[in-house]
């Protein structure tokens, strides 16, 4: 029996090539009939620029500015995905609507796109990939090599071609 995908969970960096990579997700769920959830986890401070924050500020402050903080990211998000779907979709609602929610988390990026693929019951994880010299990656790792290491699900890596630019979500 071919597998379903019903739910595909898009992970961004918010970078430069995230709309490539975001076509893929889309059309993958098109094809489908699938749902697309965004997810982008932004890396938590250290124990030590924590503390740091906190003789400064109070840690309901710096709490309230990190809520903020996910509320201005996912506002951007949401605009960027509806200049996206109106220049490449020609308005068409069902490309938006495809995007079934944007979940904008706090945490270890790999960490947090396994967890949530599986909290989302995400049959599919799409993400991009750059470039990266083998012994950088050896001694690094990248998200996107961590997650497919680490995903129990199908995740499908897009490379993001070399000085690929285009304001992404």
């Amino acid at each position: 029996m071919l597998p379903e995908i019903k739910t595909i969970l898009y992970s961004t960096d918010l970078g430069a090539g995230a709309p490539h990579v975001f076509r893929y997700a889309l059309s993958i769920a098109q094809k489908h009939d699938a749902r697309i959830a965004i997810v982008h986890a932004m890396e938590p401070l250290s124990t030590f620029g924590q503390s740091l924050v906190e003789l400064h500020i109070s840690h309901e402050q710096s709490e309230e500015i990190h809520r903020q903080a996910r509320e201005k990211v996912k506002g951007d998000i949401e605009g960027r995905l509806e200049t996206f779907c109106a220049l490449e979709l020609c308005g068409d609602p069902e490309g938006r609507e495809r995007v079934s929610e944007i979940r904008i988390v706090e945490g270890q990026p790999a960490q947090e796109i396994v967890r949530l693929a599986g909290e989302l019951k995400a049959d599919l994880v799409v993400m991009g990939t750059h470039r990266h010299t083998a012994v950088g990656e050896a001694l690094l790792g990248t998200t996107a090599h961590k997650v497919l290491h680490s995903c129990e699900l199908p995740t499908l890596l897009v490379r993001i071609p070399n000085g690929y630019r285009e304001e992404g979500f």
